[in-house]
């Protein structure tokens, strides 16, 4: 009697939460994936809700709308004012069809960068010089050349950091340059890192030297009421004294520099930015310092002026559930519709939401080359077995799928013809579109784009291709745990 009255609890439960989500007005497939849910595991499917489910999207962005009206009353943003005007000034210059430089021959250019002018506060500079990295030695041999050379401050942000080889090197460097009165912050993804809710020494210890470190929303103490472990700041970004700045797909941890047993090499692409784009990787760094700790750090010393340093044109984007718009979505979406003659692609996760999928398809199916390369080797079984149901639809439409077999392939890069490449924190999935906080570089420079397509294609020639016909031919067994899996990839 008793277990058909708490059945019949969880179903009535179910059920109204059912009710509010439709009334949400959600990604139907979402909606149904969590009905779908209630009914077969009731009491499991809600206790899943409460952690993963919550929609906190117009939550956060009620709450960044009065933090910036706040900061804007108090006179505090005038670097955002600034930024501001800047925008308005290059929509004209869009408008006029008077960008600098080689790209202004190619309108798709000026299409991407006016989009993500009205999605967000996201300007294009010039003035800028790029450099590529496709592994964590050579990222991390010139972090620590250009921490030791600090001189005001450093700041990072990342989703993972861990007590590792490399990450006690670096915090041995923090330590020193503290002690030299060099100015560090660091803010780290409380889930990301939650092998220090029990083990606070490696954080503790940085502290003792004066390095202020907070977490981006605590998840250990917001699961019991639901949501915010599903929304994390994924972003990596590392700001020293407002010239140098730093954005990819690289945590701190030993499995970024090779020395994981499992993963064995660890293929990456991270960049070193030195310019005037800079600026807005210390923008989103302070904003999301502001947000966790109600400290304002907008002197002009976070925001030096710069000399000529380079002609690389890029943008710098960032994304998530407090913004109106989902900014690299529609970046992504609307550069593939404009492809011409080929669309490379590395993720190590793949899945992507019918718009993306049918526009990938549409260009398979128009002759343009389309080559996805993917980790042979998982590192989340679901998500990865999910991602095999979509390159069905990949290699049907004629796109190509490559398995890359030298190690781990992390990287996030998407390349468009020449025009355009994008490369950052943000993967081929929906959980990077629709969840995370994600910053990635919209790089506009062939110099840049050329290099990049140099390392895909060694990149090719450590990987096999994923053969169509011996893929439509395996397993029942394959078929329906690609299938099951992405029943649940709205959610992953």
């Amino acid at each position: 009697m008793f277990l058909k009255f708490t059945l019949f609890i969880l179903y009535i439960l179910s059920i109204v939460i059912s009710i509010r989500l439709i009334l949400e007005n959600r990604d139907p497939a979402k909606t149904l994936v969590w009905i779908l849910i209630f009914m077969l595991f009731p009491g499991f499917g809600l206790i899943i809700y409460t952690v993963l489910g919550r929609n906190i999207r117009r939550l956060k962005i009620k709450k960044t709308y009065r933090l910036a009206d706040d900061m804007k009353k108090e006179k505090l943003l005038y670097n955002l004012d600034e930024i501001q005007e800047l925008v308005k000034y290059e929509k004209e210059i869009i408008y006029n069809d008077k960008l600098p430089n080689e790209q202004k021959k190619d309108y798709r250019v000026l299409k991407i960068i006016n989009l993500l002018l009205n999605t967000g506060i996201f300007p294009f500079t010039v003035n800028n010089k790029v450099e590529v990295f496709v592994d964590g030695n050579e990222k991390f041999l010139n972090l620590i050349k250009d921490i030791k050379n600090a001189k005001d401050h450093i700041h990072l942000e990342y989703f993972i950091i861990k007590d590792s080889e490399i990450g006690r090197k670096i915090k041995s460097e923090l330590i020193k340059k503290s002690q030299e009165g060099v100015r560090i912050r660091v803010i780290y993804d409380d889930v990301g890192c939650w092998r220090f809710w029990f083990h606070r020494k490696f954080f503790d210890e940085m502290r003792g030297y004066g390095i202020e470190i907070r977490p981006y929303l605590k998840g250990k103490i917001t699961i019991p009421i639901g949501g915010q472990l599903n929304y994390r700041n994924h972003r990596k970004i590392v700001v020293i004294d407002g010239k140098i700045g730093y954005t990819g797909g690289i945590n701190i941890g030993d499995e970024y520099i090779g020395k994981n047993k499992k993963f064995g090499y660890w293929r990456d692409t991270h960049i070193k930015v030195e310019g005037t784009s800079v600026y807005m990787l210390q923008m989103i760094f302070l904003t999301d310092w502001y947000y966790n700790t109600k400290e304002v750090l907008l002197e002009e010393r976070f925001f030096p002026k710069f000399k000529n340093i380079g002609n690389s044109m890029l943008q710098i984007v960032a994304s998530g559930p407090d913004s109106d718009w989902e900014s690299m979505h529609y970046a992504y979406f609307y550069a593939i519709c404009q492809a011409k003659k080929s669309i490379y692609i590395e993720t190590p996760y793949f899945i992507p939401d019918e718009s993306l999928l049918k526009a990938l398809k549409c260009a398979a199916l128009s002759g343009v080359e389309l080559k996805i390369l993917f980790p042979k080797i998982a590192d989340h079984k679901i998500v990865n077995t999910a991602s095999y149901s979509y390159f069905d639809d990949i290699l049907k439409s004629g796109g190509e799928v490559y398995l890359y077999n030298k190690g781990f392939l992390h990287s996030k890069l998407i390349i468009i013809d020449d025009f355009m490449a994008s490369t950052g924190s943000a993967n081929m999935d929906l959980r990077s579109f629709k969840l995370n906080f994600e910053v990635n570089a919209f790089i506009y420079d062939k110099t840049v784009i050329n290099e990049m397509k140099k390392d895909f294609f060694e990149d090719l020639q450590n990987s096999e291709i994923l053969d169509k016909e011996l893929f439509e031919n395996r397993s029942m067994i394959h078929k329906m745990k690609e299938s099951i899996s992405r029943l649940f990839s709205p959610i992953l």
